[in-house]
């Protein structure tokens, strides 16, 4: 059981980490800092108060930078690797000791790198739709709804991270549902 709420909880991080990559590593910094989060071995960084300055910093610096035009789109090609990274990271961290170290970082690249990268291609996808749309008027807005989902579900991961997988799964849903009705309507068009 363990086990399945370590891997709920790294989903969780991991689909922060692909709305801002700080974010979630900030939130389990501050966790473990009042001691309602203890990293597994290797981790311990995050209990460091040092760190979760860095981490502060590093999540303002991200946040403000995504507000500044063009930038945010510079931003998310190297935002995805580093998601993919932050959400293993994140996955491992709260992985189990009852799993083998070699299926626990399997399991962190799996699931927490992947889910982070798939969020983190949605919100290039939507950030690349805004830009094409609105002339990147709308951008501040789509950074607004990343940093504020962002911090939900890093928080909800620690408080309720069953019901937070079972969101991540029917907004993965609906978002795919979305772009094939979009594709269809697309196909489907009149050239004028």
């Amino acid at each position: 059981m363990e086990t399945i709420l370590g891997l709920c909880i790294g989903i969780g991080l991991s689909a922060a980490c692909g709305f801002r990559v700080f974010v979630p590593l900030l939130v389990m910094s501050i966790a473990s800092l009042v001691g309602w989060f203890e990293p597994m071995k290797g981790f311990e960084w995050l209990a460091m108060p040092s760190v979760c300055i860095a981490l502060a910093v590093a999540t303002v610096c991200e946040i403000a930078a995504y507000y500044i035009p063009w930038v945010d789109n510079m931003l998310d090609s190297i935002a995805t690797p580093a998601a993919m990274i932050a959400g293993t990271l994140t996955t491992m961290a709260v992985s189990s000791g009852e799993m083998s170290q070699f299926a626990s970082w399997a399991s962190a690249i799996i699931v927490g790198g992947g889910t982070a990268g798939a969020v983190q291609m949605s919100t290039v996808a939507v950030r690349g739709v805004s830009t094409a749309t609105t002339g990147g008027v709308a951008n501040p807005l789509v950074s607004t709804g990343e940093w504020i989902g962002a911090i939900l579900l890093s928080i909800l991961s620690f408080l309720v991270p069953v019901l937070v997988v079972i969101l991540i799964i029917v907004l993965a849903i609906f978002a795919v549902r979305w772009f094939r009705n979009k594709k269809t309507n697309i196909e489907h068009e009149p050239i004028t």
